[in-house]
């Protein structure tokens, strides 16, 4: 057990480390391969363990994903809130930028809000999983 905890601490600090605005830059107009799963897999875990302990739920990441699909990169990064905690909404922002400056259209949009629904899905597992074990 104690094995398994230190693995999983290390496994954080290692998600935590990744930069997740190159993985968006690489990865939102990348072909099926290599680049796409580092962002689908090991970028959209680490996104939800940051968004995570900033406080954003995720159906306010759904949310963005979904507006993101609607009206594309460009205008989600030009809302006032992309999310309503401050700290994750300055982040956030910085996502949808590294997103506009590709030449990917709407590909591009598209994958982001599939990724920003992934990344929804994930903090809400984390968040079902802590309440199920009783953990803070």
């Amino acid at each position: 057990m104690a094995r398994r905890a230190v693995q999983e601490a290390a496994r954080r600090r290692e998600q935590e480390r990744l930069d997740i605005t190159v993985l968006l830059r690489y990865g939102l107009t990348a072909e099926p391969g290599a680049r796409r799963t580092a962002l689908f897999g090991d970028g959209a875990a680490a996104a939800a363990v940051v968004l995570d302990r900033l406080g954003a739920e995720p159906r306010s990441v759904a949310f963005l994903a979904d507006t993101v699909r609607a009206g594309g990169l460009a205008r989600a990064a030009e809302l006032p809130e992309p999310l309503p905690d401050r700290d994750a909404a300055v982040l956030v922002r910085e996502w949808l930028l590294a997103g506009t400056e590709l030449a990917g259209g709407i590909a591009a949009d598209d994958t982001a809000a599939t990724w920003l629904r992934a990344v929804a899905t994930v903090i809400e597992l984390k968040q079902l999983t802590r309440a199920r074990h009783g953990i803070g």
